[in-house]
């Protein structure tokens, strides 16, 4: 530490020291509570989910690449667990799905049913005509997984994020994904890859024994590269579910649907400034509120243009219409913050998300960040 480091935070720590302030305690507000690194083995440790056991233990799954870093490198979704609700975690992953695909497994998404089953959801990526996702379920409590069932029949790329699917009040299980085609002969070009996506929705009202598209498809009406990708969708305090979709239009877009998922309103931008980077939202514990966790480019915070930094956590009171309440989790300009994934603990929040930089790689770094639901509420100064 140079002295004029050491001279600040004696400063700082005089002032918090007058004011009262517990600094210790504050910094447990807020704090990384690992980090995956990637190293020669694995040299992308990328998105994934979380889940509650009955017994209180957390499960996180993510995706393990092991054979490069790209998109299409090999790679398996493995697991950490904690017992202290994720104030700490095993080191040691556990292989949950091992690569079978013609690419990799990857993008993981649980989620606890009503039925008390837990549903696992990842993409089974074999090449540009045959990426899509798949479900299993266990019922004992993440010890078995039932065999792999498609989500949806038709052929394609389907792109499902980590951490997307969601249960409604009613039972219906909504999965939103983003078709992209091929624009040449070999499938296994990835180059050629059309990164203009089509949203759309899955549909299930028997816990994913059967699935239907939803009637309304989008595609984005402008110019751009990105088209509307990696959606994501949240049910609301009224009953209407929100979808939002990353463009390269400066903004999030969003899509409202009256009727559990079966038809979209056209979609438009949001409130959510940010580049070509994908948000997370959630609603909060017993509220109406929303949580999410995006790149905020409104100008708030100081930001590099078009890099996915600074990682904001922001709250909306209105179904997200406006996000006038919002705290920086990272700030540094040469990072990279990106595929959160949210899961609420009785007085905290988990976020996992790619923490990665210029040296590492934007997306190979994944880090475990535990804020608490106090912290979240307080307003900024």
């Amino acid at each position: 530490m140079n002295r004029r480091t050491f001279l600040r935070s004696a400063s700082l720590a005089v002032t918090a020291s007058m004011l009262g302030i517990d600094l210790t305690a504050r910094a447990a507000e807020n704090a990384v509570v690992l980090d995956l690194e990637p190293d020669r083995a694995n040299p992308r440790n990328s998105e994934g989910s979380f889940v509650t056991l009955k017994s209180g233990r957390i499960l996180l799954y993510y995706t393990s690449f092991y054979g490069g870093a790209g998109d299409e490198s090999p790679a398996r979704i493995v697991s950490l667990q904690s017992d202290d609700a994720g104030q700490s975690w095993s080191r040691e992953p556990r292989l949950v799905i091992e690569n079978q695909a013609g690419a990799n497994v990857m993008s993981v998404s649980l989620l606890r049913l009503h039925s008390g089953a837990i549903a696992l959801f990842y993409l089974v990526k074999n090449n540009l005509l045959d990426c899509r996702p798949m479900m299993q379920l266990s019922t004992d409590e993440a010890v078995t997984w039932s065999e792999p069932r498609s989500v949806g029949a038709a052929p394609g790329y389907f792109v499902l994020n980590n951490d997307r699917v969601i249960q409604l009040k009613d039972g219906r299980l909504v999965v939103p994904v983003a078709f992209h085609r091929a624009r040449a002969s070999d499938p296994k070009n990835y180059r050629s890859l059309d990164m203009r996506g089509i949203a759309l929705w899955h549909l299930s009202d028997d816990e994913g024994k059967s699935w239907r598209e939803a009637d309304t498809w989008w595609a984005l009406p402008a110019r751009t590269a990105t088209g509307l990708q990696e959606p994501g969708v949240v049910e609301l305090a009224d009953g209407r579910l929100f979808s939002w979709m990353r463009t390269d239009q400066g903004a999030q877009f969003g899509s409202y649907s009256t009727d559990g998922g079966k038809s979209w309103s056209s979609p438009e931008a949001t409130a959510l400034s940010s580049p070509a980077s994908p948000a997370s939202i959630k609603r909060l514990p017993g509220s109406p509120d929303l949580l999410a966790v995006y790149n905020d480019h409104s100008g708030r915070f100081p930001f590099p243009k078009g890099k996915r930094t600074p990682l904001v956590a922001a709250i909306s009171t209105d179904g997200g219409k406006t996000w006038p309440r919002r705290k920086l989790v990272e700030s540094d300009p040469d990072g990279c913050f990106c595929y959160t994934a949210i899961h609420f603990t009785e007085d905290a929040v988990l976020l996992a998300y790619c923490a990665g930089d210029a040296k590492i790689g934007g997306l190979n770094r994944l880090r475990i960040r535990r804020v608490t639901l106090d912290w979240l509420r307080l307003e900024a100064p």
